[in-house]
């Protein structure tokens, strides 16, 4: 049995490693990053989506307070994440757009998503994004639900990471996701829960169910899309889920706001 003084060292280690992992936060972990460490430390993700989602959250709360628009205080609240993560998403996102839709061959669409330039398909993907992202937070207007959703949205998107890396292949043998490895079973399951738990609270049951069912069909979707064109999962595919998975939720939370 793990002492309790050693327990929490290796939990407050991985905290800090999936926070360094994902964002540009000076919080990098003392434990060593080789032997698994990164893959077990994948269920702390959606801890550190957390994090971000309350960065955007404040952000928005603030620019309120000084009188601005929803539209302008969501705009900097999306800043706010994107400079908090470093763009590691979006940047993702652009990559698995301009990959899977613009080479003919696996080994070219790996070469192109490994290409710092950005094309057509991964503009058009940025746009489209911020711009739903955008509009999603606008709607919802309210500082506080505004707050539920950003944290449900950025929980949940990571929270989805450690089950989409162990199910699907690394598609190289080298690069981000190959080097942080398979998460193994418990840290799976712990993010899942953390994700389920995160959406059930801010969003509610009915929100949340509905959020899990759209992430799902969107991480299958995701997965037999880069099976088939590039042999499995990259970094940039991973970016590239959890972006929708933001979009997803702020989707839900934004179409139940309008519903009311």
């Amino acid at each position: 049995m793990i002492p309790r003084a050693e327990l929490l060292k290796d939990i407050l280690a991985d905290l800090r490693m999936a926070t360094s992992f994902v964002t540009i936060l000076p919080v990098a972990s003392s434990k060593p990053a080789g032997d698994g460490a990164v893959a077990r430390a994948t269920w702390a993700l959606p801890v550190a989506g957390l994090l971000v989602g309350l960065a955007g959250a404040l952000t928005y709360k603030i620019a309120v307070r000084f009188g601005l628009t929803p539209s302008l205080a969501a705009l900097l609240a999306l800043a706010t994440t994107a400079l908090i993560t470093g763009a590691l998403h979006e940047d993702g996102l652009a990559d698995t757009a301009d990959g899977l839709g613009g080479g003919r061959t696996r080994e070219r669409k790996l070469e192109i998503m490994r290409d710092s330039r950005i094309g057509t398909y991964g503009i058009c993907a940025l746009i489209l994004s911020f711009g739903l992202r955008w509009s999603a937070l606008a709607t919802i207007a309210n500082p506080w639900a505004v707050m539920l959703a950003l944290c449900a949205a950025h929980v949940a998107a990571r929270a989805g990471l450690p089950a989409f890396m162990s199910l699907v292949p690394a598609a190289r043998p080298d690069g981000l996701s190959a080097g942080a490895g398979a998460p193994p079973g418990r840290s799976v399951a712990i993010a899942f829960a953390l994700g389920t738990l995160a959406l059930a609270l801010t969003l509610g049951p009915g929100k949340a169910l509905v959020g899990l069912i759209l992430l799902s069909l969107a991480g299958l979707m995701l997965a037999r899309l880069a099976t088939r064109q590039i042999g499995g999962q990259t970094g940039d595919i991973l970016g590239a889920f959890e972006q929708t998975g933001e979009i997803l939720i702020l989707l839900v939370a934004a179409s139940f706001q309008m519903g009311r």
